[in-house]
């Protein structure tokens, strides 16, 4: 009897829905509707962004010099690369394919956690060089003399990378509990709807990224 109640009421279907393939479709609906909102809020930050250039376009493009490149582009390689191996966690989830999931997502937890290094240490230059925001910008006393309002840059640089910067450290954690999910073997080709909305999160968070990167450090 059990057996035919599990047939006829799959494991993960909730209550309110009838099937299974009702449920991801609504699950993804919703995700879409998330990530538009999302994007919604990273499109006003880059509003202010081309705002403060049209006004100080001399020293947006002074300030930015004090960006490092170096760490940007690295940490550009490894949000592509963590996108790479989510879509191959999420290939994994729908061929049921136990190993391979497990094994990308803990590649896409360890390229986000290289991210949040790289950014630690770029931060730390700036905290040490008195280039922070608003009333807290002294890089003067540092011997950095930017013209026109620095202070303002930097302000958005921290906005804008250090809500990214939230968003990827938000990822990590449901990365994880994805991953613990997946150890128990809960995802496979009739159930994997949560592994691909996790994805969809993690590739909107590696597009705001792409669009970061070159507006604040290579910004011409």
């Amino acid at each position: 009897m059990s057996a035919i109640a599990t047939a006829e009421h799959p494991e993960h279907l909730a209550h309110h829905f009838d099937t299974l393939e009702q449920q991801a479709a609504a699950a993804k609906l919703g995700m879409w509707l998330f990530l538009a909102t999302e994007i919604l809020m990273f499109s006003g930050l880059f509003l202010g962004y081309f705002i403060i250039r049209m006004f100080y376009p001399e020293m947006v493009l002074e300030a930015h010099e004090y960006l490092s490149k170096t760490a940007g582009g690295v940490n550009t390689v490894v949000l592509i690369t963590s996108s790479f191996t989510m879509a191959l966690a999420v290939r994994a989830a729908q061929v049921g394919d136990q190993k391979n999931l497990i094994r990308n997502l803990i590649f896409t937890i360890g390229f986000a956690g290289v991210f949040m290094v790289v950014k630690y240490f770029e931060y730390s230059a700036k905290f040490e060089h008195g280039m922070l925001p608003g009333k807290f910008y002294h890089a003067w006393d540092h011997g950095y003399y930017i013209e026109g309002l620095p202070h303002i840059f930097f302000g958005l640089y921290f906005c804008m990378t250090g809500l990214h910067g939230i968003h990827v450290l938000v990822g990590i954690g449901v990365l994880t509990w994805i991953l613990l999910r997946a150890k128990k073997g809960e995802f496979g080709p009739s159930y994997y709807t949560p592994v691909e909305n996790v994805g969809l999160y993690w590739h909107l968070v590696d597009l705001v990224w792409i669009f970061l990167f070159p507006l604040l450090y290579l910004v011409r």
